[in-house]
C-alpha cells in the first residue's frame, strides 16, 4: 500500500494541520517528516482550536498511529507541555505516539544559539523563531548532534554536557554566554518523561506496517518555498519541506509515495524576512490579516499578506510532484468585489516569465495580475459544494487551467465541517 504526502505549498501556515485531520480517518498512520516546534498545525472541531508543534495532526483518532520521524527535531519539554495539554482535553496518547530513536533533540543551549546568532545578524535577521531549530540542525550535519535515542545511554548526562561546552564555546565568538541554567532542570525532567514514551526505530516500524498493507500519510510542516535547498534561501527553515523530505525524515523508500497534496491559501502569506512579491502594504492587506486572523501560531507574529502567487506554486508543484491542490481559507476573501492573481512576474529588464527565480531576481521581481471578481457571499454558510458560489467556481477553475492541477478541497471555514470536498 502507498504513502500520500501532504506538504505546504507556500511560505508556511497553508492549514495542513486541518486537512491532515480531515484525511486522517482514511489512514492508519500519520507521520511527521520534519521541522519542530517552529510549526503550527491548528485544527479546529467542536468549537475547540488544538495547536499542535510536534505532535502528528492524526492524534485526535484513537485508531491511528501517529509516529514522530527521525527527520523531526524534537524539544522535550516542549513535547511534555503539548502531551499535557492533550491529556487534558481527554485525549489518550499513550499508545498511538511513537517517537524515532534517530529524531535529534533540541537543547536549552541550541535556544540560547538561536537568540545569539540572531540577535548577531543586527538588521539582516532571517526571522528565526527562535526555537533553537537552525542550531539543532547543523549539530545534526556536523555529527554532533544528541538524538532521542541517546537519553537511554548511562552517560547522556555527560554527553548533554559535553555539548553545552560546544555550544559556550560557539557564544563566546559571539562575545556571549549561553543563558540556560534555568531552563536545565525543566529539561531534564522532560527528558525523564520522555524515557517512558514508546522509543523505537520508526523506519522499521514504518516500513512493517507498509508490508501488512496500512496506509501512511506522511505530514510535512513549514512550507515548500521554505525548503532548505529550493527555497527563498537564506530566508528559509534548515530542513527539507519537499516530498523528498518524506523519504529521508521517515526512512521509506521513493517507490512508496503515491499521492501528493498540495496545501495552498487561496492568497498568500509570509512570516519573517524575505522576498515576498505579491505582498500588499495597504489597507487590503491588512483587510486580508484581520479577516483570516494571520498572526502566527507559534510566535504570534502577524503574517505579512498578500494576493495568490501562480509562478510560486508552479514552482513548489514541480518539486513536489503534486497529485491534487487543497485550497485553503477561501471564505477569507468574501468581501472583496475583485480578487487579484499573480499569472506572471515582470523582470528588471521588462520580460514576462512564468517561472521563480532566484533570491536577486525575486528581489526585482514585479507581480503581474489578472483581476477576477469575488463572490462577496458568506463562505461560512456552505455546507456542500454544489452551494459554492459561481465566481468562487471560476476562481477555482482558472487556478487549475493555470497551474494544471486539479483542486480537490476548498476550505470555507476554521472548524473540521467548513472542508468541501470537489468531485
Amino acid at each position: 500500500m502507498p504513502v500520500d504526502v501532504l506538504v505546504g505549498l507556500q511560505w508556511g501556515d497553508e492549514g495542513k494541520g486541518k486537512i491532515v485531520d480531515v484525511l486522517a480517518p482514511t489512514y492508519d498512520v500519520v507521520a511527521r517528516f520534519q521541522g519542530g516546534p517552529n510549526a503550527g498545525h491548528t485544527l479546529t472541531f467542536d468549537g475547540i482550536k488544538h495547536v499542535l508543534h510536534q505532535v502528528p495532526s492524526g492524534i485526535f483518532h484513537a485508531h491511528i498511529l501517529n509516529v514522530v520521524g527521525n527527520g523531526v527535531v524534537l524539544d522535550p519539554f516542549v513535547f511534555r507541555t503539548e502531551l499535557q495539554k492533550l491529556t487534558d482535553r481527554g485525549v489518550d496518547w499513550s499508545r498511538n505516539l511513537y517517537i524515532s530513536k534517530k529524531a535529534q533533540l533540541i537543547l536549552p543551549s541550541h535556544r540560547s544559539l538561536d537568540r545569539i546568532s540572531e540577535e548577531a545578524r543586527g538588521g539582516d535577521r532571517i526571522g528565526s523563531t527562535l526555537k533553537g531549530i537552525g542550531p539543532t540542525y547543523q549539530d545534526k550535519v556536523g555529527r554532533a548532534g544528541l538524538r532521542v535515542g541517546d537519553i537511554l545511554l548511562p552517560d547522556f548526562k555527560q554527553r548533554y554536557q559535553d555539548t553545552v561546552a560546544r555550544h559556550a564555546q560557539l557564544a563566546s565568538f559571539h562575545g556571549r554566554e549561553l543563558d540556560i541554567a534555568a531552563e536545565e532542570e525543566n529539561f531534564f525532567s522532560a527528558v525523564e518523561f520522555l524515557r517512558g514514551l514508546q522509543l523505537t526505530d520508526t523506519e522499521y516500524l514504518l516500513n512493517d506496517l507498509l508490508n501488512q498493507g496500512k496506509r501512511i500519510l506522511a505530514e510535512g510542516a513549514q512550507g515548500s518555498l521554505l525548503d532548505i535547498d529550493f527555497g527563498t534561501y537564506p530566508f528559509v527553515t534548515s530542513s527539507s519541506t519537499v516530498v523528498a523530505g518524506a523519504c529521508t525524515g521517515l526512512g521509506i523508500a521513493p517507490r512508496h509515495i503515491d499521492k501528493v497534496y498540495g496545501i495552498t491559501k487561496a492568497y498568500c502569506t509570509r512570516v519573517g524576512s524575505g522576498p515576498f512579491p505579491t505582498e500588499l502594504h495597504d489597507e487590503v492587506g491588512e483587510q486580508i490579516r484581520q479577516a483570516g486572523r494571520e498572526f502566527g501560531s507559534t510566535t504570534g507574529r502577524p503574517r505579512r499578506c498578500g494576493w495568490i502567487d501562480l509562478p510560486a506554486l508552479r514552482y513548489s508543484i514541480m518539486l513536489n510532484g503534486v497529485t491534487e491542490l487543497h485550497l485553503m481559507k477561501a471564505d477569507v476573501l468574501d468581501e472583496f468585489a475583485e480578487i487579484n492573481v499573480c499569472t506572471h512576474y515582470r523582470t528588471a529588464d521588462g520580460q514576462q516569465t512564468e517561472q521563480f527565480p532566484d533570491l536577486a531576481g525575486l528581489q526585482e521581481a514585479a507581480p503581474v495580475y489578472t483581476a477576477l471578481p469575488g463572490w462577496q457571499q458568506n463562505l461560512n454558510l456552505v455546507t456542500d459544494h454544489e452551494q459554492l458560489p459561481a465566481p468562487l467556481l471560476s476562481y477555482v477553475q482558472f487556478l487549475e487551467s493555470q497551474l494544471q492541477v486539479p483542486v480537490r478541497i476548498v476550505s470555507v471555514g476554521p472548524d473540521r465541517v467548513s472542508t468541501l470536498h470537489l468531485n
